[in-house]
Protein backbone atom coordinates (compact mmCIF):
# COMPACT_ATOMS: atom_id res chain seq x y z
CA UNK A 1 0.00 0.00 0.00
CA UNK A 2 1.28 3.73 -0.51
CA UNK A 3 2.24 5.44 2.06
CA UNK A 4 1.20 9.71 2.87
CA UNK A 5 2.23 12.24 4.80
CA UNK A 6 0.17 14.88 5.82
CA UNK A 7 1.41 17.79 7.69
CA UNK A 8 -1.35 20.05 9.37
CA UNK A 9 -3.31 16.91 9.84
CA UNK A 10 -5.08 17.47 13.00
CA UNK A 11 -7.70 19.01 11.39
CA UNK A 12 -9.16 21.10 8.27
CA UNK A 13 -8.13 20.06 4.98
CA UNK A 14 -5.02 18.31 6.56
CA UNK A 15 -7.55 15.28 8.47
CA UNK A 16 -9.79 15.60 5.47
CA UNK A 17 -6.78 14.59 3.47
CA UNK A 18 -6.61 11.54 6.02
CA UNK A 19 -9.80 10.18 5.94
CA UNK A 20 -9.85 9.98 1.86
CA UNK A 21 -6.60 8.74 1.59
CA UNK A 22 -7.25 6.14 4.22
CA UNK A 23 -10.81 4.68 2.34
CA UNK A 24 -8.01 4.46 -0.40
CA UNK A 25 -6.25 2.40 1.20
CA UNK A 26 -3.35 4.36 1.83
CA UNK A 27 -1.16 3.79 5.28
CA UNK A 28 -0.52 7.58 6.74
CA UNK A 29 1.95 9.45 8.44
CA UNK A 30 0.21 12.68 10.37
CA UNK A 31 1.75 15.43 11.04
CA UNK A 32 0.72 18.41 13.17
CA UNK A 33 1.70 20.03 17.22
CA UNK A 34 -1.28 18.60 19.16
CA UNK A 35 -0.35 14.28 20.03
CA UNK A 36 -3.84 14.53 21.68
CA UNK A 37 -5.77 15.25 18.34
CA UNK A 38 -3.31 13.28 16.37
CA UNK A 39 -4.00 10.43 18.45
CA UNK A 40 -7.22 10.51 18.66
CA UNK A 41 -7.93 10.99 14.81
CA UNK A 42 -5.47 8.27 14.29
CA UNK A 43 -7.00 5.56 16.09
CA UNK A 44 -10.45 6.46 14.66
CA UNK A 45 -8.72 5.75 11.21
CA UNK A 46 -7.25 2.53 12.13
CA UNK A 47 -10.53 1.45 13.65
CA UNK A 48 -12.35 2.16 10.50
CA UNK A 49 -9.90 1.56 7.44
CA UNK A 50 -7.74 -0.84 8.73
CA UNK A 51 -4.78 1.26 7.75
CA UNK A 52 -1.32 2.14 9.73
CA UNK A 53 -0.89 5.52 10.81
CA UNK A 54 2.02 6.97 12.58
CA UNK A 55 1.72 9.96 14.62
CA UNK A 56 4.66 12.27 14.14
CA UNK A 57 4.62 15.11 16.41
CA UNK A 58 6.18 18.65 14.88
CA UNK A 59 6.09 22.88 14.85
CA UNK A 60 7.00 23.60 11.98
CA UNK A 61 8.15 26.42 12.79
CA UNK A 62 11.03 24.87 14.41
CA UNK A 63 13.95 24.02 12.40
CA UNK A 64 14.65 21.26 14.51
CA UNK A 65 11.23 19.86 14.42
CA UNK A 66 11.12 20.37 10.41
CA UNK A 67 14.25 18.29 10.13
CA UNK A 68 12.81 15.39 12.13
CA UNK A 69 10.01 15.43 9.41
CA UNK A 70 12.57 15.26 6.68
CA UNK A 71 14.78 12.71 8.14
CA UNK A 72 11.04 10.45 7.89
CA UNK A 73 10.60 11.47 4.28
CA UNK A 74 14.33 10.60 3.32
CA UNK A 75 13.91 6.43 4.87
CA UNK A 76 14.47 4.38 1.38
CA UNK A 77 14.08 1.74 3.71
CA UNK A 78 10.14 3.07 4.27
CA UNK A 79 9.68 5.43 1.76
CA UNK A 80 6.60 7.79 1.43
CA UNK A 81 4.54 7.91 -1.89
CA UNK A 82 2.44 10.97 -1.49
CA UNK A 83 3.66 14.06 1.00
CA UNK A 84 0.49 17.20 1.52
CA UNK A 85 2.69 19.87 2.69
CA UNK A 86 -1.17 21.19 4.39
CA UNK A 87 0.27 23.30 7.64
CA UNK A 88 0.01 26.61 7.76
CA UNK A 89 -2.14 29.81 9.58
CA UNK A 90 -3.50 33.28 8.85
CA UNK A 91 -2.62 36.38 10.13
CA UNK A 92 -4.07 39.59 10.26
CA UNK A 93 -3.73 41.58 6.82
CA UNK A 94 -1.84 44.10 8.15
CA UNK A 95 1.36 43.95 7.87
CA UNK A 96 2.39 46.85 9.55
CA UNK A 97 0.89 46.10 12.49
CA UNK A 98 2.00 42.62 13.23
CA UNK A 99 4.72 41.31 15.68
CA UNK A 100 7.14 40.74 13.21
CA UNK A 101 8.29 37.51 14.79
CA UNK A 102 4.74 36.05 14.01
CA UNK A 103 5.47 37.23 10.54
CA UNK A 104 8.76 35.10 10.20
CA UNK A 105 6.78 31.64 12.41
CA UNK A 106 4.35 32.61 9.19
CA UNK A 107 7.23 32.53 6.67
CA UNK A 108 8.79 29.57 7.91
CA UNK A 109 5.84 27.64 7.95
CA UNK A 110 4.32 28.20 4.81
CA UNK A 111 7.74 28.57 2.64
CA UNK A 112 10.72 27.40 4.24
CA UNK A 113 9.41 23.46 5.96
CA UNK A 114 7.34 23.19 2.19
CA UNK A 115 10.42 23.81 0.42
CA UNK A 116 13.10 21.32 3.17
CA UNK A 117 10.07 18.71 3.22
CA UNK A 118 9.67 19.26 -0.57
CA UNK A 119 13.69 18.63 -0.93
CA UNK A 120 13.50 15.45 1.56
CA UNK A 121 10.85 13.63 -0.04
CA UNK A 122 12.39 14.09 -3.60
CA UNK A 123 15.65 12.30 -2.05
CA UNK A 124 13.41 8.97 -2.36
CA UNK A 125 11.19 10.13 -5.06
CA UNK A 126 13.06 10.68 -8.19
CA UNK A 127 13.00 7.64 -10.24
CA UNK A 128 10.75 5.62 -8.08
CA UNK A 129 7.88 7.84 -8.14
CA UNK A 130 5.77 10.05 -5.89
CA UNK A 131 3.65 13.01 -5.59
CA UNK A 132 3.38 16.17 -3.87
CA UNK A 133 0.57 18.22 -2.89
CA UNK A 134 1.61 22.14 -1.00
CA UNK A 135 -1.74 23.58 -0.56
CA UNK A 136 -1.71 27.27 -1.59
CA UNK A 137 -4.70 29.25 -2.22
CA UNK A 138 -6.48 31.17 -4.44
CA UNK A 139 -4.95 33.93 -2.82
CA UNK A 140 -1.45 33.32 -4.16
CA UNK A 141 -3.10 34.94 -7.60
CA UNK A 142 -3.69 38.07 -5.89
CA UNK A 143 -2.33 41.17 -3.74
CA UNK A 144 -2.93 40.58 -0.29
CA UNK A 145 -0.21 40.84 2.79
CA UNK A 146 2.35 38.18 3.43
CA UNK A 147 0.00 35.14 3.08
CA UNK A 148 -0.73 35.63 -0.29
CA UNK A 149 3.01 36.22 -1.11
CA UNK A 150 3.60 32.87 0.46
CA UNK A 151 0.79 30.60 -1.46
CA UNK A 152 2.34 32.67 -4.28
CA UNK A 153 5.70 31.29 -4.24
CA UNK A 154 4.09 27.94 -3.29
CA UNK A 155 2.23 27.96 -6.98
CA UNK A 156 5.12 29.20 -8.52
CA UNK A 157 7.30 26.93 -7.32
CA UNK A 158 5.43 23.97 -7.39
CA UNK A 159 4.68 25.12 -11.44
CA UNK A 160 8.75 24.80 -11.84
CA UNK A 161 9.23 21.42 -9.74
CA UNK A 162 6.25 19.59 -11.44
CA UNK A 163 7.92 20.12 -15.16
CA UNK A 164 11.34 19.81 -13.57
CA UNK A 165 10.64 16.21 -12.02
CA UNK A 166 8.37 14.92 -14.51
CA UNK A 167 11.36 12.95 -15.80
CA UNK A 168 11.73 11.12 -12.45
CA UNK A 169 8.27 10.38 -12.26
CA UNK A 170 7.31 12.83 -9.64
CA UNK A 171 4.42 14.73 -9.92
CA UNK A 172 4.50 18.63 -7.77
CA UNK A 173 0.57 20.21 -7.66
CA UNK A 174 -0.33 23.33 -5.77
CA UNK A 175 -3.67 23.17 -4.48
CA UNK A 176 -5.82 26.35 -5.05
CA UNK A 177 -8.75 26.37 -2.97
CA UNK A 178 -11.08 29.58 -2.25
CA UNK A 179 -12.63 29.93 0.80
CA UNK A 180 -13.68 26.78 2.63
CA UNK A 181 -15.42 25.00 5.42
CA UNK A 182 -12.44 24.54 7.97
CA UNK A 183 -11.78 25.29 11.09
CA UNK A 184 -9.20 27.93 9.59
CA UNK A 185 -10.45 30.90 10.25
CA UNK A 186 -11.98 30.28 13.46
CA UNK A 187 -9.00 29.60 14.68
CA UNK A 188 -7.79 33.42 13.62
CA UNK A 189 -11.07 34.66 15.54
CA UNK A 190 -13.22 35.31 11.99
CA UNK A 191 -16.15 33.26 12.58
CA UNK A 192 -17.41 32.13 8.79
CA UNK A 193 -20.58 34.20 9.58
CA UNK A 194 -18.78 37.56 9.34
CA UNK A 195 -16.47 37.28 6.65
CA UNK A 196 -18.77 39.62 4.63
CA UNK A 197 -18.55 36.26 1.73
CA UNK A 198 -21.92 35.16 -0.34
CA UNK A 199 -22.47 31.96 0.66
CA UNK A 200 -21.48 30.72 -3.07
CA UNK A 201 -18.33 31.60 -2.60
CA UNK A 202 -17.65 28.91 0.21
CA UNK A 203 -16.11 25.49 -0.67
CA UNK A 204 -16.52 21.95 1.47
CA UNK A 205 -13.61 20.57 2.48
CA UNK A 206 -14.61 17.04 0.65
CA UNK A 207 -14.84 18.03 -2.62
CA UNK A 208 -11.71 20.35 -2.58
CA UNK A 209 -9.65 17.63 -1.24
CA UNK A 210 -11.18 14.97 -3.87
CA UNK A 211 -10.65 17.34 -6.51
CA UNK A 212 -7.08 17.83 -5.63
CA UNK A 213 -6.47 14.09 -5.09
CA UNK A 214 -7.86 14.07 -8.70
CA UNK A 215 -5.24 16.79 -10.20
CA UNK A 216 -2.51 15.42 -8.68
CA UNK A 217 -2.96 11.55 -10.40
CA UNK A 218 -3.34 13.57 -13.31
CA UNK A 219 -0.11 15.38 -12.86
CA UNK A 220 -1.46 18.54 -13.20
CA UNK A 221 0.75 21.57 -11.75
CA UNK A 222 -2.15 23.56 -10.23
CA UNK A 223 -5.22 22.51 -8.64
CA UNK A 224 -8.16 24.85 -8.73
CA UNK A 225 -11.27 22.94 -7.46
CA UNK A 226 -14.18 25.14 -8.70
CA UNK A 227 -14.84 26.88 -11.95
CA UNK A 228 -16.05 29.61 -10.14
CA UNK A 229 -12.41 30.51 -8.97
CA UNK A 230 -11.00 29.38 -11.99
CA UNK A 231 -13.04 32.12 -13.04
CA UNK A 232 -11.88 35.04 -10.98
CA UNK A 233 -8.36 34.09 -11.63
CA UNK A 234 -8.91 34.94 -14.84
CA UNK A 235 -10.07 38.08 -14.51
CA UNK A 236 -8.09 39.03 -11.33
CA UNK A 237 -4.96 38.37 -14.31
CA UNK A 238 -6.80 41.69 -16.25
CA UNK A 239 -7.46 43.89 -13.26
CA UNK A 240 -5.17 46.11 -12.24
CA UNK A 241 -3.10 44.84 -8.43
CA UNK A 242 -4.55 48.22 -6.62
CA UNK A 243 -8.03 47.46 -7.48
CA UNK A 244 -7.70 43.40 -6.65
CA UNK A 245 -5.78 44.18 -3.70
CA UNK A 246 -8.42 46.53 -2.46
CA UNK A 247 -11.08 43.99 -2.99
CA UNK A 248 -9.23 40.95 -1.84
CA UNK A 249 -8.86 43.06 2.05
CA UNK A 250 -11.86 41.29 2.66
CA UNK A 251 -12.04 37.63 4.84
CA UNK A 252 -9.81 35.23 4.11
CA UNK A 253 -8.77 32.86 1.79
Amino acid sequence: MPTALITGASAGLGAEFARQLARRRADLILVARSRDVLEELAEEIRTEHGVAVEVLVADLAEEADVERVATRLRDAGDPVDLLVNNAGFGLPLHFADNDIDDEVRHLRVHVEASMRLMHAALQTMRGRGGRIINVASVAGFISRSTYSACKAWLIGFSRWANAEYARDRVTVTALCPGFTHTSFHERMGLPVGEEGVPPIMWLQAPDVVRIGLRDAALGKAVSVPSLRYKAIIAVTGLLPRSLTAAVARRGRV
